[in-house]
């Protein structure tokens, strides 16, 4: 194991990266697509092909050569829209 890396009671490691609900809200209006993704599960290559495709769970938004994510569409899918 890497030092880094927390350990909890079960020797399990804890990812440091939990996305919370807090965490997400505190994103802004956008996002990207690899941030949604982390948030979603999902992996970096499959996401972009999903956003790509327009196949990706939520709205994902061109903007010139990148794709943006709505944060609201997020928390819509996440069952926490405000």
């Amino acid at each position: 194991m890497t030092p880094d890396v927390k350990v909890g009671p079960s020797s399990v490691a804890i990812d440091e990266e939990t996305w919370t609900l807090e965490r997400v809200k505190a994103l802004g209006v956008m996002t990207n697509v690899e941030t949604a993704a982390q948030i979603l599960g999902i992996g970096r290559t499959v996401a972009y092909r999903l956003a790509k495709d327009g196949d990706f769970p939520v709205q994902v938004l061109r903007i010139g050569h990148s794709y943006r994510v709505p944060v609201l569409r997020l928390l819509e899918l996440l069952g926490a829209e405000e």
